[in-house]
């Protein structure tokens, strides 16, 4: 029996309360000792003394005639050397490095100040932190994941996120609840905390209806809304590109500084312009190089969920890819919604082959997938219809199905399901025609093009600069002479007109004229009688 709770023999003054103030002296210098040791092995230091040592057990009330047992005494009064550091109980404890807690809309806000918007890359999508934030039909990604289970029979979870470009933290649980509804099926594990996902036979049952209704089973699209607030946040209205961006537009081609100084203000409208002239004056070249007055880069999403339906936006044969340096690290820097794609302002020509399907939704009755029309492929770059005149469909066609898409800066789409869409018309549309465009079209619609720019024929000095940038192209060492041969000969006598793609043209007949016969790679005059009977002999 421990002293604090042995009886006192009677007649004998009571030694309980001295013992029971010792021992708890004892006890709380034993604690303070452990506390310096914790504190010196792992440098925590404990809140309260409760967290080592049990506390003592208060003694026994004591009878009404015996003298009332001291209050315990403190480890100072029992130890006067601990007076001059505090007591373990209050001591305050030490702040310990956690890794903070980071809500979805701080996670999202610390990514957008990662990325700086700038003239060349405006607006990024951010990574979703929710399903409700990303607007997915989940659903539609619901037969997403079954298509793909269906195509690759097995596939870890982690694949199939990066397959509908989603986080994995997100698809996570469609998967677990699919595994509950014993629709799929665990086949191993993974060494990633994951698991080799199968269908079952009632899965593979459900993946069979959701792949004869579409066989889409790509990336997860993304809102149309979604889709037209990027547009907004892109558009090239807002660019208003300045001389000297044109002047780095056009540093690869030879322009004459009055053309230049028509062209600035139409493109800087971002509206539409007619370029028209005799041809081979670089009518394309120039409408080629227009996009590159405006930022490089634009967002677009892989695909479109209108309702169910799915309508294609990324094009690999129109769109250009470059996306961003995911850096060297393990974690992600600046995290970007992977349902987009970066790519370089669009350029989209389209010559004598365009016909009217082509500005209107196609849908492929094998798979039931929509693809989007050139306009929306081209939206917030350029679209050149080259040729204008001379395509398959009539002029007043194309004029009819455009004259209030260029006015309003929006068109009307139609799905293959019936349904009506309206999407943003935010580009701009140069024709491009070797013939007079009052003579092609009438005056409403000319009016809807603001700008009607000749391209001329360059003069004499210009077009002898052009021979001197294209042999260093050519890779002929260039000579003024046979140069002044050759306008004083083939074009003055016959009043030929100088045209901007005759040097490049020139130049190459003359290199492979001297490579077929073994000859020095060089300007001749010889050489150049050769190249002008082959070239203008119908001209």
């Amino acid at each position: 029996m421990s002293s604090s709770n042995r009886p006192a023999a009677p007649g004998m003054p009571s030694a309980a309360p001295d013992a029971d103030s010792q021992l708890d002296a004892l006890l709380a210098r034993i604690e303070s000792l452990s506390g310096q040791a914790a504190e010196s092995s792992d440098g925590a230091i404990p809140t309260s003394s409760s967290a080592s040592l049990p506390q003592p057990k208060q003694p026994a009330t004591l009878p009404s005639d015996r003298t009332p047992a001291a209050p315990p005494a403190t480890p100072a009064a029992a130890n006067p050397a601990a007076a001059t550091r505090p007591a373990t109980a209050t001591r305050p404890a030490a702040p310990q490095p956690a890794a903070p807690k980071v809500r979805p809309a701080e996670a999202a806000s610390s990514a957008k100040l990662g990325f700086q918007p700038s003239r060349d890359e405006p607006w990024r999508p951010i990574e979703p932190a929710t399903m409700q934030e990303a607007g997915v039909n989940e659903t539609l990604l619901e037969a997403i994941v079954y298509r793909y289970l269906l195509n690759v029979g097995e596939c870890p979870g982690r694949q199939i996120a990066d397959q509908v470009k989603l986080p994995f933290r997100m698809i996570e649980p469609i998967l677990t609840r699919l595994k509950m509804e014993q629709n799929v099926a665990y086949k191993s594990a993974t060494a990633t905390n994951d698991y080799v996902y199968i269908l079952s036979e009632s899965g593979r049952a459900i993946a069979r209806n959701h792949a004869s209704d579409c066989t889409y089973y790509g990336a997860c699209p993304v809102r149309l809304q979604d889709y037209i607030v990027s547009v907004n946040k892109q558009t090239i209205e807002g660019q208003y590109p300045k001389k000297r961006n044109l002047q780095e537009a056009f540093r690869d081609l030879l322009i004459n500084p009055k053309m230049l100084l028509r062209l600035g203000p139409a493109i800087a409208s971002g509206r539409g312009m007619f370029l028209f002239g005799f041809p081979g004056n670089g009518k394309t070249s120039i409408a080629e190089r227009v996009t590159r007055a405006f930022g490089k880069y634009i967002w677009i999403p892989r695909a479109i969920d209108i309702d169910g339906d799915v309508l294609r936006v990324f094009d690999p044969m129109n769109h250009e890819l470059e996306m961003p340096d995911p850096g060297s690290g393990l974690l992600k820097q600046d995290p970007f919604d992977q349902r987009w794609v970066r790519i370089k302002r669009p350029t989209i020509v389209a010559g004598g082959e365009l016909t009217m399907d082509m500005l209107e939704v196609a849908r492929n009755n094998e798979s039931n997938i929509s693809e989007s029309p050139m306009q929306l492929k081209s939206n917030c770059g350029t679209l050149v219809i080259d040729d204008f005149g001379r395509q398959k469909m009539s002029v007043d066609q194309l004029l009819n199905r455009w004259i209030v898409p260029l006015e309003k800066r929006y068109d009307f789409l139609n799905m293959a399901s019936g349904k009506k869409i309206q999407v943003p018309f935010d580009q701009l549309v140069v024709f491009s025609t070797n013939l007079e465009p009052k003579d092609l079209v009438d005056d409403a619609f000319l009016r809807r093009i603001p700008y009607k720019i000749e391209v001329e024929n360059p003069p004499e000095a210009d077009f002898r600069k052009l021979f001197e940038i294209m042999c260093k192209v050519t890779k002929i060492p260039y000579d003024p002479g046979p140069i002044d041969y050759l306008i004083k000969t083939h074009y003055l006598p016959v009043n030929r007109p100088f045209r901007n793609c005759q040097p490049r043209d020139l130049l190459l007949q003359v290199r492979n004229y001297c490579l077929y016969n073994d000859l020095k790679v060089e300007l001749k005059n010889e050489y150049f009688d050769f190249a002008c009977d082959n070239y203008f002999s119908v001209m």
